[in-house]
């Protein structure tokens, strides 16, 4: 598990649609938010934007396999002679009123759901069973969890009892014309290349036929374009940062390569 805490210096996203005024009253409402989409989208830089705009600090966890409710809540410790409780990141961000996003909450263990059930309800608590203590949410706490349900499926599927206990958001790839804004405003590349890579990006997406278990993301093209400005060769970047990161299968790869050499 890896969580950050920060105060978030406004970093740069353009709304699709109503997604900021969506997590403003889920913040205003104390309700608890989901964001659906596929890796790349946006979730995480969003949720960022976000806290900047409310002016809220913001713990972010990165969930995987072993991510335990322990490792949220918090757990003793031994310093020097004593043992001392020491509280885990959500258990920090519901005493202080923090935002707390759980990224990828569906690839977390089972407990992680159950502890934080009691915080997606009308009683707003935790509670740490190794203190016998129920601790009750501050009142700009807010809960925030993304997953990508395209990719993340059977065992790795969050449960219809626990998604509706949040109000949800699906995101998905920003239109041609504002993923080339995107990539030029995030790295200063030309409007033609970035027009380029856009399109590579699309017609990877609709090459269903290559069975890909993930596609071309934005943050994908955006690495490629930093590549591009620094100077690496055009096909060369596209290659290194957008085609090689999608599959490890030989003639996958060629066919992306092909792909690479006829459009850029």
């Amino acid at each position: 598990m890896i969580a950050t805490e920060e105060i978030i210096k406004t970093p740069f996203y353009k709304a699709i649609g109503k997604e900021c005024d969506v997590f403003e009253h889920s913040f205003q409402n104390k309700l608890p938010l989901l964001i659906k989409g596929p890796t790349g989208t946006g979730k995480s830089r969003f949720v960022a934007y976000m806290a900047s705009q409310l002016d809220q600090k913001m713990i972010t966890i990165s969930c995987h396999e072993e991510t335990s409710s322990t490792d949220l809540i918090g757990r003793f410790i031994i310093k020097g002679a004593e043992t001392i409780w020491l509280d885990g990141p959500l258990t920090t961000a519901v005493k202080n009123g923090y935002i707390l996003y759980l990224d990828e909450v569906a690839e977390a263990r089972p407990d992680v759901v159950v502890a934080i059930h009691s915080l997606t309800d009308h009683r707003r608590e935790l509670f740490i069973d190794k203190l016998n203590e129920t601790v009750k949410a501050h009142e700009k706490f807010m809960l925030v969890a993304s997953f990508n349900p395209g990719y993340q499926r059977g065992f790795k599927e969050l449960k219809p009892s626990t998604r509706q206990r949040f109000i949800a958001l699906s995101f998905n790839f920003p239109d041609a014309k504002l993923e080339e804004e995107i990539l030029i405003k995030e790295t200063g590349v030309d409007a033609d290349i970035a027009k380029r890579l856009v399109n590579i990006g699309n017609k990877v997406r609709n090459l269903t036929e290559l069975g890909l278990t993930e596609t071309v993301s934005t943050r994908l093209l955006v690495d490629a374009a930093k590549l591009i400005c620094s100077g690496l060769a055009n096909r060369l970047s596209v290659k290194v940062a957008v085609m090689e990161p999608l599959s490890d299968e030989p003639q996958v790869l060629t066919a992306l390569y092909d792909l690479t050499d006829l459009m850029m």
